[in-house]
């Protein structure tokens, strides 16, 4: 599961691990808290007379096709954005959804983020519904779900947000279709190059790390929760 702030955070930064669990045989749902109809459709505001209705309708139809280019299942909250704030009833939709779906895995924006307001609201709500979602520690009255790992994705600017990379994740082979995806969200297609470089990056990194000399793209990200191992 990947909640996403806006309509397109979850591609940009994670739309190659999304490709790679339905590929091998995943599941993978997206979360989006808002459409980004004010602060992240900016090619969309130059059309004459534009409406944030139509913003709205536009961005839905991008990201159900870029979602379904990875065989993935989508949901909209329509929070709005700018600001983002997710109310208890949101809340109380999102650790549903969380409890219904038992991910195996939960990815979100970083808890910092000085440039941007709505990301650290997805942060805090995504990992709130986690907790509720398992029980918040304690046997509880309602459905729980084994915890799920939790991860950041990168942010758009890196070094301000306090990500500390851990995990960087081969995503060559799915790279193409995450390609596609991103041709299909025109209203923000600035971004494309921003993060075909950034997936170069991490995989130059990857390569000296691991030991698979053939990756290259990837992608980055910071697990929040330490993993338990029955062996190193």
């Amino acid at each position: 599961m990947v909640v996403s702030a806006h309509a397109g955070d979850w591609l940009w930064r994670s739309g190659g691990a999304i490709g790679k669990v339905v590929q091998d045989g995943g599941e993978a749902v997206i979360v989006a808290l808002s459409f980004g109809e004010r602060g992240e459709s900016g090619e969309l505001w130059k059309q004459p007379e534009q409406t944030v209705e139509n913003v709205k309708k536009i961005r839905e139809r991008e990201v159900r096709s870029a979602a379904a280019v990875l065989g993935a299942a989508v949901h909209f909250f329509d929070l709005g954005d700018y600001p983002l704030i997710v109310d208890r009833a949101a809340l109380d939709r999102l650790t549903e959804l969380m409890r219904d779906f038992e991910p195996d895995a939960v990815i979100t924006h970083t808890e910092m983020d000085p440039a941007n307001p709505d990301h650290p609201e997805a942060h805090r709500a995504t990992v709130l519904a986690r907790k509720l979602a398992i029980g918040a520690g304690v046997p509880a009255a309602f459905k729980t779900i084994t915890p799920p790992a939790l991860y950041v994705f990168e942010p758009h600017h890196t070094e301000l947000c306090g990500f500390s990379p851990n995990t960087y994740l081969d995503i060559t082979e799915t790279f193409p279709r995450k390609t596609e995806a991103m041709a299909r969200m025109a209203a923000q297609q600035y971004m494309v190059d921003h993060y075909t470089q950034r997936a170069e990056n991490r995989a130059s990194f990857g390569r000296r790390f691991g030991r698979n000399q053939a990756m290259r793209y990837a992608e980055a990200f910071q697990r929040l929760i330490p993993e338990v191992v029955d062996t190193l």
